[in-house]
């Protein structure tokens, strides 16, 4: 979907926004269910590094963290603070990071990015896949429209960036070379779902979840994706297997890619900015 194409989509409205308060609740799931945490597939040691959204730090990420540690996991931080957006240097850390991470393990390292941090995650992976074993983005809104979220006059504010431009854009909807996984959910309240498809391939997959934005890093269908990934052998990657129990709890992807392709093709519907024509 390009962005001339995606400018009718439209951020989640007042009653999405307000269902946000429910991340308690996903949260509080979570923790409530820390005894089954066992159930979930091993993990092989190998190295994860987790990165925040915006305006998020790494206490956002606390839950998660513990939960692939208790796999096994060597899981780190993002370590950049507050996540304000792409300023000058934070990229350059976080690959300095990833490098460091790979050099210390001797290993390929896994990205899991929550919304703006699953974007720098796959930028990551398209600039550095000999070190990238793969990529798992939450809600970030890597396609559609740049404004078809309730949250990009935050990230304006916050990183000092106009978005709007195809030049910034257009080279964020390319799938990283590396197996990769985008988690979202239709009844996010801060991203459109739309702008979270990632175009399916042999080594790139969809998975549809029920959850806020702001709890979807904690939510306890999320966490058991996210472990089912991160336990396949390396260079042996297959999609989600959506069987048993786990067809009733994660929503079939295709049933939604459909309508997000008829989008493509709708009257433009943004709504008008001060930087906008």
């Amino acid at each position: 979907m390009t962005q001339s194409h995606s400018k009718h989509l439209r951020a989640p409205g007042p009653l999405l926004q307000l269902l946000e308060h429910r991340a308690w609740f996903e949260a509080g799931a979570s923790l409530a269910l820390l005894p089954l945490w066992r159930l979930a597939p091993k993990g092989d040691g190998h190295p994860v590094l987790v990165l925040p959204g915006l305006g998020a730090g790494d206490e956002s990420t606390a839950i998660m963290r513990t939960f692939l540690s208790s796999l096994g996991y060597q899981v780190s931080p993002w370590g950049q603070g507050v996540n304000f957006g792409l300023r000058p240097g934070v990229l350059d850390s976080v690959r300095e990071r990833l490098r460091a991470l790979a050099e210390q393990h001797e290993r390929k390292v896994s990205l899991v990015g929550w919304s703006l941090g699953g974007i720098i995650a796959r930028e990551l992976a398209k600039e550095m896949p000999e070190i990238t074993r793969l990529v798992i983005s939450m809600g970030s809104p890597f396609t559609g429209h740049p404004r078809a979220t309730n949250a990009w006059r935050m990230y304006e504010w916050m990183s000092g960036h106009k978005i709007g431009s195809d030049d910034l854009h257009e080279p964020l909807r390319t799938t990283p070379p590396v197996p990769t996984t985008s988690i979202w959910s239709r009844t996010d309240g801060v991203v459109s779902w739309h702008c979270s498809v990632e175009k399916t391939n042999k080594h790139a997959e969809n998975i549809v979840v029920d959850a806020s934005h702001f709890g979807i890093g904690m939510h306890p269908l999320v966490l058991y994706a996210i472990a089912d990934r991160l336990a396949q052998l390396e260079g042996q990657w297959k999609h989600f297997r959506r069987d048993g129990w786990k067809a009733l709890a994660y929503a079939d992807p295709q049933r939604y890619v459909q309508s997000h392709k008829a989008a493509e093709h709708k009257p433009v519907d943004v709504a008008p900015t001060p930087h906008s024509k």
